[in-house]
């Protein structure tokens, strides 16, 4: 399997791709901050309140959070392009592990989950879009590739790419959403909820129209396997 940014040059140096280096330091501070509480598989410690009748809530949770993490941490190495150039047969690997070991199974259960969140019903939908979004572009990039269309197969990577940062660049958005809608929501609930929901459309706005520009602006012909 194959995935997502265009080829690096051998002559290029890391310092050509300046973004990357960040964006896995962000990740892995994400990951850090984000994951371990789900790793005691304690209900007690979710950081998002189970919805009254719907006790199997939790795990589905869990199953969410750690194919993500898995979805993300393979997506980084997918777009590394020393892994991509020197070692294309792991970067395959990795590239099925990303799309059955993360993101497909990661969508799923986001779709369980995304309905029944506790930040108002807007907020609600937009998880939701966004995990079909992701689900659909993942199967479509492998389905892509299987038939050996490279040149589809990279664009409808690079969205699934887009959307496995969703709920990341949702919690970047959050504070500022919190900041800017505080002095028009003095109710605690009704502020959370509105900034949940400006946060989440923010953040699936942004990573579509970024992708978009993406491809837009760097084309390239498909790579022969």
């Amino acid at each position: 399997m194959t995935a997502t940014l265009p080829e690096a040059r051998p002559g290029k140096t890391w310092w050509r791709r300046p973004w990357l280096a960040p964006l896995a330091l962000l990740v892995a501070a994400f990951l850090a901050f984000s994951v371990p509480p789900y790793l005691t598989l304690d209900p007690a410690q979710s950081r998002v309140p189970a919805p009254p009748g719907f006790a199997a809530h939790y795990w589905f949770l869990v199953g969410h959070i750690l194919f993500g993490s898995i979805a993300i941490i393979g997506v980084i190495l997918q777009v590394w392009p020393w892994l991509r150039r020197t070692h294309p047969i792991v970067h395959r690997r990795v590239g099925r592990v990303y799309v059955f070991g993360g993101a497909i199974p990661s969508a799923l259960m986001a779709l369980i989950v995304a309905p029944f969140n506790t930040f108002g019903p807007a907020a609600g939908v937009f998880n939701v879009a966004g995990a079909l979004l992701w689900l659909g572009f993942t199967i479509a990039g492998f389905r892509a590739t299987r038939q050996r269309r490279y040149a589809d197969h990279r664009k409808w990577m690079i969205r699934s790419f887009a959307m496995t940062m969703n709920t990341l660049l949702s919690r970047v958005y959050a504070p500022l959403a919190f900041l800017g809608l505080r002095p028009f929501y003095p109710d605690q609930a009704s502020l959370i909820q509105a900034a949940s929901t400006l946060s989440g459309t923010m953040s699936l706005l942004s990573l579509l129209l970024l992708s978009q520009w993406w491809l837009d602006r760097k084309p390239k012909p498909a790579i022969a396997r």
